[in-house]
């Protein structure tokens, strides 16, 4: 759930930020996270606006966003992607108002660590 903070009587809402490690290659994931947010979300799906080989982008049909990273276990300052091969995989996701799809489509990937909610 997203964190809310009061200031001059207005509620505004924190980004969430999901954290975890899975058993699929940094591309897998990303391909899962298209497909999902495409077709598993019905009321709320969302495309993809920008990616790139460790991020992709993804914005709803009202203007709502959700950015995943994924990456290779001790690539964080390679630059590469790991898009294939085995190992672990470092994800992380930060959302407004997806919170609960991207719990769901975290759920179904093969987690190696708890998911950490920030």
């Amino acid at each position: 759930m997203a964190n809310r903070v009061r200031f001059a009587g207005v509620i505004f809402a924190h980004t969430v930020t999901h954290t975890t490690s899975v058993a699929l290659s940094p591309t897998d994931v990303l391909e899962r996270a298209k497909r999902f947010f495409a077709e598993r979300v019905p009321n709320a799906a969302a495309y993809v606006e920008k990616e790139g080989p460790q991020f992709v982008v993804l914005r709803g049909q009202g203007g709502e966003e959700v950015v995943i990273r994924a990456w290779a276990e001790g690539a964080e300052g390679a630059g590469g992607a790991g898009g294939a091969g085995g190992g672990t995989t470092r994800v992380r996701a930060s959302t407004l108002f997806f919170d609960q799809a991207l719990d769901r489509f975290l759920s179904t990937l093969p987690l190696e660590s708890a998911v950490e909610v920030a």
